[in-house]
């Protein structure tokens, strides 16, 4: 009989939280804001995998834009993937073209593959996120391994299928158009 206290004892805390949690809801978090629902397959140690369930949100103007990615729409699923979505005027000013090419994509290529969708925009917005996110290149973390029960701390970066590497030349380019004119 002593076996069964924890567990309903644990019920009972969990049901009196909930409303300490309603009220915590409507203070501001870093948790909202969570609101761009964008789905796409990504390769992971080799293996198509997905499509991910993206929810994204912007952090920073230039933009920078972070996304919590989970394999299902299900509320209880766990998020298996973080994306950093960056413009491409910062990456290809900060990181080399070996990094880029090594855990770096272009949002653009990976837009015209036709393998993006996004959801719950009207036809505008959803113009509007498309046109930003051509501006951007994307690394995505991939942290709970397939079949797993749990995460084990292995993590690996995961990439678009449409994933092309750069040669020095078209790099150089692409940095260059990225940048204002004026610091050209």
């Amino acid at each position: 009989m002593r076996r069964h206290v924890f567990p309903s004892v644990l019920v009972a805390v969990l049901f009196l939280v909930q409303p300490i949690n309603a009220q915590e809801e409507a203070m501001p978090s870093p948790a909202q804001g969570f609101d761009i629902h964008v789905t796409a397959p990504h390769v992971v140690n080799g293996e198509v995998m997905g499509p991910f369930h993206h929810y994204c949100k912007p952090i920073s103007p230039e933009p920078i834009i972070q996304c919590i990615l989970f394999e299902t729409t299900d509320p209880g699923a766990p998020m298996t993937e973080i994306e950093y979505i960056v413009a491409k005027s910062v990456t290809r000013d900060l990181i080399s073209r070996e990094q880029w090419n090594e855990a770096w994509h272009d949002h653009l290529v990976e837009i015209e593959s036709g393998r993006v969708a996004v959801h719950g925009l009207s036809d505008e917005d959803t113009a509007k996120v498309v046109e930003l996110v051509k501006t951007t290149d994307g690394l995505i973390f991939h942290l709970w391994p397939k079949d797993s029960r749990i995460p084990t701390g292995d993590s690996v970066i995961a990439q678009a299928i449409s994933h092309v590497p750069l040669s020095e030349e078209e790099f150089e380019a692409q940095r260059q158009a990225s940048m204002p004119a004026s610091d050209r």
